[in-house]
């Protein structure tokens, strides 16, 4: 689905770019007003998205909460205009723009057990482990990294309450764009899934491109 607010920034330079290898993570700070920009480069690929208030406190109680979001915006599937809220209620981020208009707020990060249990793998690269290891450097510990925004993730819910995770609709250079409603700390993994539809059986990177408040 290509919704009619394409994330696109003509004619601006970002002020910061991150290029994030796939099954890997990275952590930057957003000012307020500031505009982040994730990009699929080569297309079908997740990108697991977590955000802190900042400057962060002593118990992280601001932090990115997916059912705070379902709750205010009455929605399983997010997209312009809705808003993702700490678990306090404080908001954080706002979808200003979306080219694929279908991202997840159900699923947890891929994690260690997720694939010794379902794959029978260990020492498997993780979004959890990515998530983790971005925010190390802020203070957060794994324990504090919470369910994320799973940006392009295709989860179709069934009548019978079942959840799939489909091949994600985006295509190469497709992109959504969040306006930080305050400082915030903001992390991101480029999914690292290789054995399910989630990122199309392959794994690729994720960008990230932040653009000053006056782009806005």
């Amino acid at each position: 689905m290509t919704t009619d607010a394409p994330a696109v920034m003509p004619g601006r330079v970002p002020r910061e770019s991150v290029h994030i290898p796939k099954q890997s993570g990275r952590a930057l700070r957003l000012r307020h007003g500031e505009l982040l920009r994730v990009i699929d480069p080569e297309g079908e690929q997740v990108a697991d998205l977590v955000a802190f208030a900042d400057p962060l406190g002593a118990d992280r109680g601001e932090v990115f909460s997916a059912a705070q979001t379902r709750e205010v915006a009455r929605t399983l599937f997010v997209s312009i205009g809705h808003v993702l809220y700490a678990k306090s209620g404080l908001p954080l981020l706002t979808i200003v723009a979306d080219d694929v208009g279908r991202h997840d707020l159900l699923f947890p990060p891929c994690r260690p057990e997720m694939y010794r249990r379902a794959y029978g793998q260990e020492d498997h690269p993780n979004c959890l482990e990515n998530l983790a290891g971005a925010l190390a450097p802020f203070g957060v510990t794994q324990d504090e990294v919470p369910m994320p925004f799973n940006i392009f993730q295709h989860t179709v819910v069934h009548p019978d309450g079942r959840m799939e995770v489909r091949t994600p609709l985006s295509k190469p250079g497709d992109a959504i764009l969040l306006r930080a409603e305050r400082d915030v700390v903001v992390a991101v993994s480029s999914c690292s899934v290789d054995r399910s539809a989630c990122n199309g059986y392959n794994p690729t990177p994720i960008d990230l491109e932040v653009y000053a408040a006056d782009d806005a």
